[in-house]
């Protein structure tokens, strides 16, 4: 087996996607187009609703999304996190391994965490999402061997929630440094960085190698409307510092140095997805030994790939393209 590059921990979704009527959206007193969490009690009740329906079910979570496209770029990933002993589980973990990623997931009793999209005839998606036993992710649940074989470890603004996770992640931290490992984190949300940080910036500050942000995000971690200037300020604080900054490209930061990333013009269909997406970019650029700059590229590159699709994840016929296009390097044309 490959030495492992990439261990991503992460919130553990199973992305249900059903076609239903604007009556269904009513019927079950839901705001139509909009993403919003629930409780137990009203999963269970769309799931209810869907038990005739036809289905899809994908692999989801930010950084599974990140993890999965790693592997399938060619990048030997693994992921731990936490599922039920569901049914639901059973099939995250059969459609991971046949995405090629290593499976370092904890199973316990409780129900595994789901983002229930269910898709009208105009193409609203009104996505409804439980963390179930994500919440509890703990420190017994922490690969150590993984964390120590691995080159980079991956994880994002979303398992910072709640104290079970929180303490996971300072072992899977400690783990990590003891071993060389390079931590890279994602701020992942805006809500996120309201709610920790102070938390965030003394991590970034003594712990984080690699640190990626969107302008918001920098935003209200740096109390500053300049791109340029938040990147430069997380700089200070870590290795490695990227922020993206939407159509208008994104930079990368390190040893004094900035690179103005530029973007990739696409008609862009959903950006769902395409912060986890560039992630995996900059890691494959990593891992592949491309310069910062480089590696940027790549990841804006692969970014716009993915917003021309709906979902957050390749599907095989347009990963075929992409590999392609890595092969004989006319994405650096495209």
């Amino acid at each position: 087996m490959n030495k492992l590059q990439v261990l991503g921990i992460g919130n553990i979704l199973i992305d249900i996607l059903a076609d239903v009527s604007d009556e269904d959206i009513l019927t079950l007193g839901l705001d139509k187009g909009i993403m919003k969490l629930v409780e137990e009690e009203e999963r269970n009740k769309i799931l209810d609703l869907l038990k005739n329906r036809t289905c899809e079910y994908i692999c989801g979570g930010s950084a599974p999304n990140t993890v999965i496209t790693l592997a399938a770029l060619g990048v030997s990933s693994g992921l731990s996190g936490k599922v039920g002993r569901d049914e639901l589980a059973d099939k995250y973990l059969t459609r991971l391994k046949d995405q090629g990623v290593r499976s370092y997931l904890s199973r316990s009793e409780g129900d595994t965490g789901t983002s229930i999209i269910l898709i009208t005839p105009d193409s609203e998606r009104t996505m409804n999402t439980s963390l179930g036993i994500n919440r509890f992710y703990s420190k017994e649940d922490v690969n150590s061997s993984a964390l120590a074989e691995a080159d980079y470890f991956y994880f994002t603004g979303y398992m910072w929630d709640t104290d079970s996770q929180k303490k996971a992640l300072l072992e899977a931290i400690n783990d990590a440094r003891m071993n060389r490992t390079k931590i890279v984190f994602d701020l992942a949300d805006p809500f996120a960085v309201n709610r920790s940080r102070e938390d965030f910036l003394n991590m970034i500050h003594h712990h984080y190698d690699i640190v990626f942000a969107n302008r918001e995000e920098a935003k209200l971690l740096f109390n500053t409307e300049c791109v340029e200037n938040s990147v430069k300020e997380l700089a200070h604080l870590c290795e490695i510092a990227v922020v993206k900054d939407g159509g208008n490209g994104s930079y990368v930061a390190s040893g004094g140095k900035v690179w103005k990333i530029p973007v990739f013009k696409v008609d862009a269909v959903d950006s769902t997805g395409a912060g986890d997406t560039y992630a995996a970019g900059f890691l494959y650029g990593l891992s592949q030994g491309y310069s910062l700059e480089k590696s940027g590229l790549f990841a804006s590159w692969l970014a716009s790939r993915i917003v021309t699709i709906k979902g957050a994840q390749f599907p095989e016929a347009i990963l075929k393209t992409l590999r392609k296009a890595i092969s004989d390097g006319s994405w650096e044309r495209s």
